[in-house]
């Protein structure tokens, strides 16, 4: 990949199967939006950022390649060669499916937001996610610009109490969001061990805590930990398991199945059954 700098803008080009939109908007993460020119406003680890994509050009505006290398090398996972993952997946479903969404790339998320956020996921849908987030990050997350906030810190939350979260209508969700707060902030969970640990081992970790099950201690492994070989199995992707591999995942996909799961998921939801 190349970058070029023009005016205050940082400009990346030549870089392989990396498209912005199929990324920030296939269920990986809710706090991205489009703008009216076409380009998507968002908020990494604190910081408010807009990135527009013009065929092969990608404009990550009012930024330097500073925070390129410490910021969006990471998030958008850009050192790892999708094309050459993709190419390998020698399974008639999952070349269609890299063939038609080229371009989707497994997002490093901070991993206390993935948790959070695949925490309000459960039985809920992607508006209805995205309001209880931005309700979260507005009331308790650090002013970053104008309208821009912050996800709030695992510490701050777990200082609140379930009447305090009301305002966010996450519902039952309150108290399984106070206490992942609860358990990660006093290391009762621990983020470093899950990290390095064996994937079983870390979902176990994870399944400390209340209301979290296999689907989204695995959406955390995957979106907040940057483990590619966690499998987030929602109905999507048991359909997808029991239409096209009753006998098992393909084994073109081993170590990567969470980049596999993420091509399959978003093709098989936008089909016309």
């Amino acid at each position: 990949m190349k970058l070029k700098t023009e005016k205050n803008d940082l400009i990346l080009t030549d870089i392989e199967c990396f498209n912005v939109g199929l990324s920030v908007d296939c269920g990986q993460a809710f706090r991205w939006r489009k703008t009216e020119d076409g380009s998507f406003h968002g908020v990494i680890f604190k910081r408010a950022v807009d990135i527009f994509q013009n065929e092969n050009e990608i404009v990550f505006r009012n930024t330097d390649e500073k925070v390129f290398n410490e910021l969006f090398v990471s998030y958008f996972d850009l050192e790892r060669d999708y094309a050459k993952i993709c190419a390998s997946f020698d399974d008639e479903y999952l070349s269609k499916a890299c063939q038609e969404y080229s371009g989707i790339r497994i997002l490093r998320q901070e991993p206390w937001e993935a948790l959070c956020s695949f925490i309000i996921s459960q039985n809920n849908n992607i508006p209805r996610i995205k309001g209880i987030i931005e309700r979260l990050c507005t009331a308790f997350g650090e002013q970053i610009g104008e309208n821009d906030y912050a996800f709030p810190e695992c510490e701050t939350i777990a200082a609140l109490n379930e009447e305090q979260l009301a305002p966010l209508r996450a519902g039952f969700r309150n108290k399984y969001i106070l206490d992942a707060a609860r358990k990660v902030s006093s290391g009762e969970v621990d983020f470093q061990m899950i990290q390095s640990a064996p994937i079983e081992e870390a979902q176990q970790e994870l399944l400390k805590i209340k209301g979290v099950g296999a689907k989204v201690a695995q959406c955390a492994l995957l979106y907040g930990f940057g483990r590619m070989e966690a499998f987030p199995v929602d109905v999507w992707v048991k359909r997808i398991m029991s239409e096209l591999y009753p006998d098992g995942f393909p084994k073109c996909a081993k170590g990567v199945e969470g980049i596999a799961q993420q091509y399959l998921f978003h093709w098989r939801r936008n089909q016309k059954d």
